[in-house]
């Protein structure tokens, strides 16, 4: 099992740049795949990007792909997503997730455990 913990976020102005951290519990964590999600009020939680266990493999959705960078330190169990060119409709609670699954997936479902979530807010 591992704990999930967002921190980082906060406000920007567009174009802006912010970072999102994402520290996870347990001796393992080079054994999950992880994502990042995000989530407006009434609005259904979407993907963000996913990396794999050792780092190799990273995937963006096309809203984001190009500005922002997914990446991990097993060393540290800490996941990371730096925001650059920051946009209003990047406004969201940011949510980490970690992936038993050996399949790389985008799907909300294939993730096992969440952590709590870190606000982010752009102004125009």
């Amino acid at each position: 099992q591992v704990h999930l913990v967002e921190s980082g976020g906060g406000s920007a102005q567009a174009g802006g740049s912010l970072r999102v951290f994402c520290a996870a519990s347990g001796r393992t964590f080079d054994g999950y795949n992880m994502g990042w999600f995000r989530q407006t009020p009434g609005k259904v939680r979407e993907f963000v990007a996913y990396i794999s266990g050792r780092g190799h493999t990273t995937y963006y959705s096309d809203s984001v792909k190009g500005r922002f960078t997914i990446s991990r330190d097993n060393a540290k169990n800490m996941l990371y997503l730096q925001m650059n060119s920051l946009r209003p409709e990047d406004t969201a609670i940011y949510y980490c997730a970690a992936s038993k699954s050996a399949v790389l997936s985008t799907r909300l479902a294939a993730y096992d455990y969440w952590g709590q979530g870190t606000q982010v807010t752009v102004s125009s």
